[in-house]
């Protein structure tokens, strides 16, 4: 689809320390869609899908519920563990680029589902979406603007892939995760982060129609432009160097090395981009967290479903550090180490 595309400068990493996670929060859909389903309805091969990318299964939302609905019990599960009334919530800051719809917001609707009485912003920078909303709402409290936020990632990602493309369909799932944070320690938070973009990849995974340049038509449905398009291959690349270079980033910043670090959570795309970059980087895979098998790629889902799974089995503690770093469409990324 295109060129090899040289690696894009990174802006330099911030900080955003005194902040605390208070709890964490996950939902996955019911419906379950094995590599075998797929190896029915598609003909690709069940062990092929393991080995190009680790995945096992993957969850699919039922034909009556959306983004928000996802979003609304993984942020339930998350107020009711913090143990906190949802008044003392006053924000709320929502990741996601598969919304409901294109207006109002997600963010919005899940405010009025949830109860809360606060401002509700919504981010898109897909599958980095999380680590941008977690920043975002961190900002927020540490200026002042916001005591107590609740901070969302989620996506139904089975409603933009080509059930016909043997090449996406069988890499995405659909989930949610959510955290609390508030003001804590100086030693707390987002110790350093790394943000950052290079919009000049944005052909290389995008979702061409259904947005003000390319209305919906029913040509553009019949050419499948308001499916999601990728071209693997270079993303493969562009996320495994991205991955490598922005923990290097985010350590240094903080003058840590590879082994400070308790626990890896990258974002859940493809064992095999896992895998090169810490290989790379020489970080033991018993340090890396991965639930990739049964979740598949959730996207903006994918690193808060996964920090709820280490919290909930103490692969993370209170006091621990962590690295998670979330890498996708625009290009957009954003790795940062958090104290727990």
């Amino acid at each position: 689809m295109t060129e090899e595309r040289p690696v894009s400068k990174r802006p330099r990493c911030r900080r955003l320390r005194g902040i605390r996670i208070l709890a964490a929060g996950s939902y996955v859909p019911d419906t379950i869609i094995t590599n075998e389903q797929l190896h029915a309805e598609l003909g690709c091969d069940s062990d092929w899908i393991i080995k190009r990318t680790g995945i096992v299964e993957r969850r699919h939302a039922r034909p009556d519920q959306a983004t928000t609905d996802l979003c609304q019990i993984a942020s339930e599960r998350c107020i009711q563990a913090s143990g906190i009334s949802s008044s003392a919530i006053d924000l709320l800051v929502l990741g996601t680029f598969t919304p409901d719809m294109t207006f109002p917001s997600s963010a919005c609707t899940l405010q009025d589902r949830l109860g809360l009485v606060c401002p509700a912003i919504e981010v898109q920078a897909a599958c980095a979406g999380f680590v941008y909303a977690l920043t975002t709402a961190a900002s927020y409290v540490l200026a002042g603007a916001a005591d107590t936020a609740l901070v969302v990632g989620g996506d139904t990602n089975s409603r933009i892939i080509n059930p016909k493309d043997v090449k996406t369909y069988p890499l995405f799932g659909d989930g949610a995760g959510a955290v609390l944070i508030t003001r804590g320690n100086t030693d707390e938070g987002l110790l350093s982060v790394s943000l950052g973009s290079d919009g000049a990849g944005g052909p290389l995974l995008n979702r061409p129609a259904c947005g003000s340049k390319l209305p919906p038509t029913a040509e553009l449905i019949e050419q499948g432009q308001h499916f999601l398009q990728m071209d693997g291959r270079a993303v493969f690349r562009w996320a495994v160097t991205t991955l490598c270079d922005t923990i290097g980033d985010v350590l240094a910043d903080c003058g840590l090395t590879v082994d400070d670090i308790d626990l890896y959570i990258p974002h859940q795309a493809n064992i095999r981009i896992i895998n090169a970059a810490i290989d790379v980087l020489k970080i033991p895979r018993t340090k890396v967290f991965s639930n990739l098998e049964r979740y598949g790629n959730t996207s903006a889902g994918s690193i808060p479903l996964a920090l709820d799974e280490a919290i909930a089995t103490g692969r993370l503690r209170r006091g621990q550090l962590a690295v998670i770093s979330g890498f996708g469409a625009g290009l957009a990324w954003g790795t940062a180490v958090i104290r727990y």
